[in-house]
């Protein structure tokens, strides 16, 4: 925590130094609005369970994930960073990090996700397709983290007509991620995804 706190010390410095450059010469530039990235995950950090590679993390939102939609504008996309991980065929996984103005903005943020995620199982599907939605529970980390899920079925597909979704959302200080999950392939590793969970809250800072 003690790191954590001297970091967002140097926040505050820069954020001044920015402050000034801008009354003496206009708007800061998008990229001066740009926080140093925490930390995210590695290949490594995923469960054991598939057989994963990555993308390099990049700024922004990245692809839309199956749900819910809207969040690229939502809030906007400075200090936001994701990185997708993929198997040769069967599984993919997303982390996306947010870092806020004030930790208030966070909260928010990390409740309106979680209330998203039951509304996605809610909300009507297409025809033929049935959605489940499952609450796996909360991981003790930080300011706390949360597991979800969402089992969903095409009766009229042929191939692969269930596909499995985990979300997880995780939370310290101003900060927060997302960790998600989907496959078409065997069931949820709950356990080892509760772990990734921990680690990405635990490596932010």
């Amino acid at each position: 925590m003690g790191v954590r706190t001297r970091l967002r010390a140097g926040r505050v410095v820069v954020g001044a130094a920015v402050l000034a450059v801008g009354v003496a010469s206009g708007p800061a530039s998008a990229a001066d609005q740009w926080r140093p990235r925490p930390g995210t995950l590695y290949i490594s950090d995923l469960p054991k369970t598939e057989s994963w590679r990555a993308n390099p993390v990049a700024r922004g939102w990245g692809d839309a994930y199956v749900c819910p939609a809207g969040w690229s504008a939502e809030p906007a996309t400075v200090n936001v960073w994701n990185r997708d991980f993929t198997t040769a065929e069967t599984a993919f996984a997303q982390q996306k990090v947010a870092v806020f103005a004030t930790e208030a903005e966070a909260i928010a943020f990390a409740a309106k996700a979680r209330q998203d995620y039951v509304d996605c199982a809610n909300a009507p599907q297409p025809p033929g397709v049935t959605a489940t939605y499952y609450d796996h529970g909360t991981v003790n980390v930080e300011e706390g983290a949360t597991l979800q899920g969402m089992y969903t079925f095409d009766s009229e597909a042929s191939e692969r007509p269930g596909f499995t979704y985990l979300w997880g959302v995780g939370r310290d200080g101003d900060t927060v991620t997302l960790v998600l999950w989907q496959s078409y392939w065997g069931d949820p590793p709950v356990t080892q995804w509760k772990n990734t969970l921990r680690t990405a809250v635990n490596k932010l800072y």
